[in-house]
């Protein structure tokens, strides 16, 4: 399997798992990363907001594995506003430095598929 191979499988199961889960909570609790500013602003109970955002990853995820240029830069592009919320509300900083390395991970996936394989 060569590499564009398994960042495209990684970056395209990766979220339809995460987006799954977040009809589940097994992995973890997503309510947690929303800070209560973001909760208490919410028009919507924050399990329905959660699986608004479970939809989306989803949706992308599906994008990466059947248009993965556009897929793979869309999960770029979330990961990056992930995690420029979490670095914001200075919570969870780890996770933000997590999603930014795989946000970078996700462009290199799309420089890939840019390039003509030989």
């Amino acid at each position: 399997m060569n590499a564009q191979t398994l960042l495209k499988y990684t970056y395209g199961l990766v979220p339809i798992v995460a987006g799954l889960d977040k009809f589940t909570n097994m992995l973890t609790d997503w309510s947690q990363y929303l800070g209560a500013g973001t909760q208490d602003i919410l028009p919507i109970e924050v399990s329905t907001f959660m699986m608004i955002i479970g939809v989306i990853e989803i949706v992308a995820g599906v994008l990466v594995l059947t248009k993965t240029k556009i897929g793979a830069a869309i999960v770029a592009s979330w990961l990056v506003l992930i995690a420029l919320i979490l670095i914001f509300s200075g919570h969870y900083l780890d996770v933000a430095v997590r999603d930014l390395v795989m946000a970078i991970g996700a462009y290199v996936l799309v420089k890939l598929t840019a390039t003509p394989s030989s």
